[in-house]
């Protein structure tokens, strides 16, 4: 795609955590040269809420987000699609028009089974997802040109 805000679509599998906190970190760090989504191969039905917790901490705005379908997606044209869980990677529809597909793996936080090991793998994910994000906008972005020679 060309011109216009860079699209990308954050894939997990219940959309409730790891791409939420993507398509947010992604809005907040990339701003207005990106537009940010995010959707679940079966969607959960709501954002968890240590995922809220982790973005109000930081600062990053919350409203919006709500855990949606891919089906939403599926006619849309993206310039990436991310998978962030390797069950999404596996059961991902392909999006026509998507000019790159990525994959980051991230283990689900809601896996952890006591509530201080829960906090802790939030913590870790967002982390981890912030950083990677972070720099995607420094390769990905349009409006910082490459300099010749």
């Amino acid at each position: 795609m060309s011109g216009g805000p860079i699209r990308v679509l954050f894939v997990s599998t219940s959309n409730a955590t790891r791409s939420i906190l993507a398509e947010a970190i992604l809005r907040h760090a990339g701003g207005s040269a990106y537009e940010a989504h995010s959707a679940g191969i079966e969607p959960s039905g709501g954002v968890a809420d240590l995922t809220l917790r982790m973005l109000e901490d930081a600062g990053i705005e919350r409203a919006g987000l709500r855990s949606k379908s891919v089906e939403e997606y599926r006619d849309q044209p993206f310039d990436y699609v991310v998978t962030v869980c390797d069950d999404a990677r596996v059961a991902c529809p392909v999006f026509p028009g998507a000019d790159q597909s990525l994959h980051w793996g991230y283990r689900d936080p809601e896996a952890s089974t006591s509530n201080d090991a829960r906090l802790a793998a939030y913590r870790l994910v967002f982390t981890q997802l912030g950083q990677r994000v972070r720099q995607f906008v420094l390769v990905t972005n349009r409006a910082t040109p490459l300099s010749a020679g």
